[in-house]
């Protein structure tokens, strides 16, 4: 029997199409989504602008900071594209290792958006390797 396909599009909100796809999504106001699947670590997604703002927090590292740390980071940061490693110092009290990477909202496709969360579930599994060498 010859084999038939079916292609589909359909429009779904952020929101309604992270659930359909396991995810367990919160808001906190109007644009800021907190995301999470099967136990990994939240996303932050901020909608501004007509882009979505993807970011893990992985924690406080100044503890083990030094500067091979930083440089291990940088390079890693070749392997875990599309994501990427960063600081975020909008406490400087405390700075905070993330992961992040952008997407523009206009003609979001599924695909691409579900990737974004893989390659982060991917950079998440390559930094507590590589952390995990600098907190033992």
């Amino acid at each position: 029997m010859e084999q038939v396909i079916v292609t589909s599009a359909r429009k779904e909100d952020l929101a309604t199409f992270l659930k359909l796809n396991g995810f367990k999504v919160e808001t906190s106001g109007e644009n800021l989504y907190r995301v999470e699947r099967d136990g990994e670590l939240p996303v932050f997604i901020n909608v501004s602008d007509g882009q979505l703002y993807f970011e893990i927090d992985l924690g406080d590292i100044s503890g083990v900071a030094n500067e091979k740390l930083y440089h291990d980071l940088l390079d890693l940061n070749t392997e875990v594209q599309p994501v990427a490693f960063g600081l975020n110092r909008a406490n400087p009290d405390d700075p905070r290792l993330v992961l992040v990477e952008s997407r523009e909202a206009e003609n979001l496709d599924s695909n691409e958006l579900l990737s974004v969360f893989t390659a982060l579930e991917l950079a998440v599994d390559r930094a507590e390797t590589l952390l995990g060498e600098y907190l033992n």
